[in-house]
């Protein structure tokens, strides 16, 4: 835990300050030696031998990682690359890649090119008047598909700008590519070969459906590439992400073929642990040992230590060891989320699970233990038994065995009141202990990583637990075989399908689970917080009488949350018409067309969201999809509206204002058989309780172009009038001025509520409002965006005009209904 600190505290100072540390540390080490010298002739006065070894241990750790940052930090600090990103300068450098490119999201206002970051350490730095060789760790962000071929290793050569990293940070530049690399070095023979294993892996993988096979190969090898973001959203929240991502639970399962397949050999304990221990270092190879690997490793080899030995002690001493080791030779981790959740899930199974696995069972007292069902050895002596004696508590003719009945006869009643206890079988105890003793050590590094608390997560991973060695180890062996037998590797992919499949299927259900995720202050205040609950709730737990009236208390109120609010304000409402979903800076908004069936007007910007939107409204069918204009933050979503729905046809915008955007949309429909629809004006469909008019734009009408950039896509929005018996909105995507003042010429139209153009820009005609004559408008917006949406005078416009405005940023999902006497009335669901 020093060397830890220290680190995480030094990596944000500069190398001198790392330098004092390291030498005050170490003169305490010294002074501490000195002034103890003599404590073994009086153990019992001043420090004791023990607590002398520990703080000078201690403090040489301690001395030895602030040394080791302080280098770390003066070697990133200084030189000719720090120097030139200080200046932005433009350079031509050789690289030689250090993990796998990972993708970025597009967050763009429209579609653009792929973007990859891609860690790398910086080899050779020209600029136009010289030529240095350097070797510093460098973050490369890069545009262009072509990165995504690259494996770590391979040395290419790239033309970007540097800059300055963002302080804190563990590399000496970032470097900014637009051009394609050139290669000039091809992997190494491992990674190659690792290469070739994980690509095999995921063209086995594709005879499963979309989610099963992006999911196989992050749970086998960590290759996240193609990983639903449903999936992964599903994960997060409940509490299954360290399943697609190489881990302690992978190597578990590798760990465990091999000793089950060492133990049939007959080999003895410690050198079923060895050859344990060569698994998981061979698996790794086969991952990657990229940092977040490594991680994983060391953590099963802590493990595998306790194993051999047979003693849990021995596991926690190697796990500090290997937390020392990483912080001596890559200090960076420790400002790592990932590496602080996998110590503490290590430390608790270590430290907990063992604890509550013996409390579940019974399986202790605190006089003896049961050694097996049955039978009882005394670690102290108690009336009837020596210490270190068993006793056969079965009964038996003529009253027991050795003479003592089954019952109260031996220790003073010990036995009676043992046997009276709920007992759960070994296996049983361990699966629920060791899942339950990772999440409380983790909650505290969730609080200040998410804000937020996981009680689904043990019920979780006690779900999924019997699916995932199964699929680990069907995947692995078609990962193995897929380069020289692909359909062999098929054949084994179908039946790890089906267990990745249950796997999704559980966290699907985790995330409907009321109090799934639980709000919480995130940083140091959350942690506080929860620390202060965990000393309250520790002494109300142990007192009986505490217990149940805290016990009672808890379930009355989850029976209030669980059951009086739903009755007193279900979502969605009785009735709705139409939803505006909370997307976020975008459009996504829901028109009822029947039970189960909702016509779609835009995506939003974010297809996990949308998907979830959805699946609040029960929508399986969407007979409907209309998207207004090509901009990502109203398409991009769609992917989550064709998850596990049919969509009868897409309806985009006559006029062709994006070619990438609209041809990137019309592949994706092209591959699932969905027909897209350009239609014109005065186009009508009825669904359900909704008739939906188009009224623009024109095919006819040339391109409306406006005073912003992507003015002309905004206004080639499709517009659409929505009635229901009871009123009308009108959907007018992200119509500016010009287009407006165009429809109201046109085509007048009236409507009692206003899907606010544009997430209230301030781009608004006022004579196009006042001519609705509307009563309320809706603003899909997001909070605190980068936009100014909605803007100051397009609110008081709606307000001077008598609109009463309901926003997404402000209420989360808004709902139309109609209202019991007639007309249409606005249910916000809350933030």
């Amino acid at each position: 835990m020093a060397a830890w600190a220290t680190a995480l505290i030094l990596l944000g100072c500069t190398a001198f300050v790392g330098f004092i540390a390291a030498a005050g540390a170490a003169v305490a080490a010294l002074v501490t030696l000195w002034r103890t010298r003599k404590s073994t002739e009086e153990p019992a006065r001043r420090l004791g031998l023990g607590w002398r070894n520990v703080i000078i241990a201690t403090l040489i750790g301690t001395a030895a990682t602030a040394a080791s940052v302080a280098l770390r930090v003066h070697a990133i600090t200084t030189g000719p690359a720090a120097e030139l990103a200080a200046k932005n300068a433009f350079i031509t450098a050789q690289i030689a890649l250090t993990d796998d490119p990972r993708r970025r999201p597009n967050e763009s206002g429209r579609f653009a090119q792929e973007s990859y970051v891609v860690p790398a350490t910086l080899k050779v730095i020209q600029t136009p008047t010289s030529r240095q060789a350097v070797d510093v760790p460098i973050m490369v962000f890069a545009t262009g598909s072509a990165w995504r071929s690259y494996l770590p290793t391979q040395e290419v050569e790239v033309t970007g700008r540097l800059a300055k990293p963002t302080p804190g940070t563990s590399v000496a530049a970032i470097l900014l590519v637009r051009e394609p690399p050139r290669p000039l070095a091809p992997p190494s023979s491992l990674q190659t070969a690792a290469g070739a294993i994980r690509s095999g892996l995921r063209a086995a993988a594709d005879v499963l459906p979309p989610d099963q096979r992006g999911l196989l190969p992050g749970l086998v090898v960590g290759d996240v590439s193609r990983m639903d973001p449903q999936v992964t959203a599903d994960f997060r929240e409940a509490g299954l992400s360290h399943l697609n991502a190489v881990s302690g639970a992978n190597l578990a399962i590798v760990a465990g073929a091999a000793l089950a397949l060492s133990r049939l050999v007959g080999l003895s304990l410690p050198v079923r642990a060895g050859f344990a221990a060569v698994a998981m270092l061979a698996f790794t190879v086969v991952a990657r040992p990229s940092p977040s690997v490594l991680r994983a490793l060391l953590m099963g080899l802590a493990a595998a230590v306790a194993m051999g030995t047979g003693r849990s002690k021995d596991g926690v001493a190697a796990l500090s060891a290997t937390v020392l080791l990483l912080m001596l030779f890559v200090p960076e981790l420790a400002r790592s989320y990932g590496f602080a959740l996998s110590v503490t899930a290590t430390a608790g199974i270590l430290l907990l699970a063992p604890r509550w696995r013996d409390k579940l069972t019974g399986t202790k007292t605190s006089q003896g233990e049961f050694e097996h069902p049955g039978v009882f050895r005394a670690s102290t002596p108690i009336p009837g038994l020596a210490a270190g004696q068993s006793v056969s508590l079965s009964p038996a003719v003529g009253g027991g065995v050795g003479g003592c009945a089954s019952g109260s006869a031996v220790g003073g009643g010990v036995f009676a009141e043992r046997r009276r206890r709920l007992r759960l079988p070994r296996w049983l105890a361990e699966a629920v202990a060791v899942p339950a003793a990772a999440q409380l050590a983790v909650t505290p590094v969730l609080v200040l990583m998410a804000g937020q608390l996981t009680p689904v997560a043990v019920i979780a991973n006690l779900l999924v637990a019997p699916a995932v060695a199964p699929a680990t180890l069907l995947g692995f062996g078609a990962a193995l075989i897929a380069p020289v037998w692909l359909d062999g590797a098929r054949m084994l992919t179908i039946p790890a399908g089906y267990a990745v499949g249950w796997i999704i299927t559980v966290s699907r259900w985790a995330v409907g689970v009321p109090f799934a995720t639980v709000p919480w202050p995130a940083g140091i205040v959350g942690l506080g917080l929860l620390l202060l609950a965990v000393a309250v709730a520790v002494p109300v737990m142990r007192r009986r009488a505490w217990r149940a009236v805290a016990l009672t208390v808890a379930g009355a109120a989850l029976v209030a949350v669980l059951v009086i609010r739903p009755i007193a304000g279900p979502w969605p409402p009785k009735g709705w018409l139409m939803v505006m979903c909370d997307v976020g800076q975008g459009d996504g908004l829901v028109v009822a067309a029947g039970p189960g069936r909702g016509v779609v007007v835009d995506t939003g910007p974010d297809p996990v969201v949308m998907d979830r939107c959805l699946r609040r409204l029960g929508v399986v069918d969407v007979p409907l999809l209309v998207l207004t204009h090509p901009h990502a933050d109203h398409v991009d979503g769609l992917p989550g509206v064709l998850r596990n729905r049919r969509v009868g046809a897409v309806v985009v915008s006559p006029q062709r204002t994006s070619a990438r955007a609209e041809g990137r949309i019309a592949g994706m429909l092209r591959q699932r058989g969905i027909p897209e629809w350009t239609v014109r004006p005065g186009t009508r469909w009825r669904f359900g309780p909704s008739e939906l008019t188009v009224l623009a734009p024109d095919p006819a009408a040339g391109e409306s172009a406006g005073q912003g950039e992507g003015s002309a896509i905004n206004n080639s929005s499709v517009v659409v009038h929505v009635r229901w018996r009871s009123g009308s909105i009108l959907l007018g995507g992200d119509l500016e001025t010009e287009a407006q003042d165009e429809l109201v010429r046109r085509m007048p139209v009236r409507a009692d509520i206003l899907k606010t153009p544009h997430h209230g820009s301030n781009r608004q005609s006022p004579e196009f409002v006042a001519s609705l004559g509307a009563r309320a408008a809706l603003i899909s917006v997001g909070a605190d965006n980068d936009y100014g949406h909605p803007a100051a005078s397009t609110l008081n416009l709606l307000r001077r005009l008598g609109l009463t405005v309901h926003r997404t940023d402000k209420s989360g999902d808004i709902a139309v209904v109609e209202q019991e006497g007639g007309g249409l009335a606005v249910v916000p669901r809350g933030p």
